[in-house]
């Protein structure tokens, strides 16, 4: 019988393994951003080398996108299915929380295109608001 976690690594053409299917269970069932320091808390006791090479495996292969919010440790969100290794589709706004410090996609709110001058040459796009998430703020 076939488990989804496993199907939705497969179709990324990562080789599940327990650690894996840990890290993309937390990922799941958490879906805010959370730090390798995050996930290693919500796992328990861990190898944490293990984590943050399941993450960056993760990473390379389109499943989830690094988010740098300002508060000096990269956060790791899912991926939505169309994005690919190295490009991601769902170019969208993240949200900080500076009262609960937690990181949101906003995926229904795409970052915008900002026309650049010509010999410029854009990488990677990254827009993050900060101030009271929807919890905190009501």
């Amino acid at each position: 019988m076939a488990h989804p976690l496993e199907d939705t690594l497969l179709a990324r053409q990562i080789t599940p393994t327990a650690m894996r299917l840990l890290v993309l269970d937390v990922l799941q069932q958490h879906p805010a951003a959370h730090s390798l320091a995050d996930v290693e808390q919500l796992l328990g006791h861990v190898d944490r080398i293990t984590v943050h090479r399941t993450l960056k495996t993760f990473t390379d292969k389109g499943l989830v996108h690094r988010v740098e919010d300002g508060s000096g440790a990269a956060k790791y969100a899912l991926c939505a299915p169309a994005c690919l290794p190295g490009h991601h589709q769902d170019l969208h706004v993240h949200f900080f929380c500076t009262h609960c410090r937690e990181t949101s996609c906003l995926p229904t709110v795409a970052v915008p295109v900002i026309a650049l001058p010509a010999a410029y040459q854009v990488h990677e796009t990254s827009l993050v608001m900060k101030g009271r998430c929807a919890r905190c703020a009501g």
